[in-house]
């Protein structure tokens, strides 16, 4: 089954809700003398990040403040996260340790390594009880994961490719003349509950019949879409290369910060929206889990939250934080019921169950 993401569903549906900005304040992570009991300090914590905008926001926002806080440096590593995903399963499967100590992932992987039991439990970090119902994971026990921000995969494009306005709909990716001009994500991912209504269907027809979203997909092979992961929108942006995307919003801002004419939308049939996270993976040393679990709490903080998210342009967890300037009401950052009312959200069990056929089907067709 599938749902339109709304404010005004019961709060176990992971949605947003407006709590008092009074909520406690923002407790920071504790200062260094608060941890002179604390289990012995690693040189480093290695946390698997996506690249581009994505890292530079990470390590501005949460690492760096965490460095500070606690004099432990802090190494991103980007290794894509379905690569390192079966590397943590193997050294959990041998009692070997993990490559990294946080792992930061889609919330469908997230769920996918819970379900699998190697995640560790975060339930007792102080900095829980005071978000948004959003952070807590929908149909597991405890906290094996934590929700840490929500985001759209835009319609992001160039205005002068649109001189009568903004797309109306997805389907004018299927027009000839941006042919090679068109990028996607190499494995579908934010598009294919898209490309079903795109292709004729409806939202009802999701996960049960993706056909007319596989139909689409053969149309629009045609015009030979660009596929890459996250840095390559905001540098096929920059280059000129690219009219239109499906993209998370934080690629096309992080063109047009860096100037370039980059405009997004929602077109009539909608957009995808979901939720990222951080877990922290079973079978590392147990000072070691301490501190990978102490850079959750901190990056669950008001401040390293505000920095974080403001960066990526992303509606975060921690309640009471205004907008971007530069992002108030905008389509990206959702805040309001009315903000959802084009919005679509596939809950994650059946992200679970069906993503990996939905990926194999876009890879046989378009890669093929």
């Amino acid at each position: 089954m599938t749902e339109k993401f709304s404010l005004e569903q019961p709060v176990n549906r992971r949605h947003f809700i407006t709590r008092s900005a009074a909520l406690m304040g923002g407790m920071m992570i504790a200062p260094r003398m608060a941890f002179a009991s604390a289990p012995k300090k690693p040189k480093e914590l290695i946390v698997r990040a996506w690249g581009g905008a994505w890292g530079d926001a990470l390590k501005a926002g949460v690492a760096d403040g965490f460095t500070k806080q606690t004099g432990i440096d802090v190494r991103l590593d980007f290794t894509e996260d379905n690569e390192i995903k079966p590397k943590i399963w193997a050294a959990v499967d041998q009692g070997r340790v993990p490559p990294i100590h946080v792992n930061w992932d889609t919330t469908t992987n997230a769920t996918i390594s819970a379900l699998r039991g190697v995640t560790v439990d975060l339930s007792d970090l102080s900095n829980l009880r005071q978000l948004l119902p959003l952070a807590k994971p929908v149909g597991l026990e405890g906290y094996p994961l934590v929700n840490t921000y929500a985001y759209v995969y835009v319609c992001a494009y160039r205005p002068q490719a649109f001189p009568d306005g903004p797309p109306q709909s997805w389907t004018v990716m299927l027009d000839p003349k941006f042919k090679g001009r068109i990028a996607l994500y190499d494995d579908g991912i934010g598009f294919n509950p898209v490309a079903v209504i795109a292709g004729g269907g409806t939202f009802a027809d999701i996960p049960d019949n993706m056909e007319p979203g596989y139909a689409f997909y053969r149309k629009l092979k045609a015009n030979n879409p660009l596929l890459g992961e996250d840095a390559d929108f905001t540098n096929w942006f920059q280059n000129g290369e690219i009219d239109i995307a499906c993209t998370i919003s934080v690629n096309a801002r992080a063109a047009k910060q860096n100037g370039i004419d980059v405009a997004w939308t929602v077109p009539k049939e909608g957009c995808k929206v979901d939720t990222d996270g951080l877990w922290v993976p079973k079978g590392l040393p147990e000072n070691e889990t301490y501190w990978a679990k102490q850079f959750v709490n901190h990056a669950l903080t008001r401040d390293a939250q505000q920095k974080w998210c403001s960066l990526l342009g992303l509606p975060p967890v921690y309640p009471g934080i205004a907008p971007p300037p530069d992002l108030v009401n905008d389509v990206s950052y959702p805040t309001q019921a009315a903000d959802f009312d084009k919005l679509l959200r596939v809950p994650s069990k059946a992200l679970v169950e069906n993503q990996p056929k939905w990926f194999a089907k876009f890879n046989e067709i378009f890669q093929g």
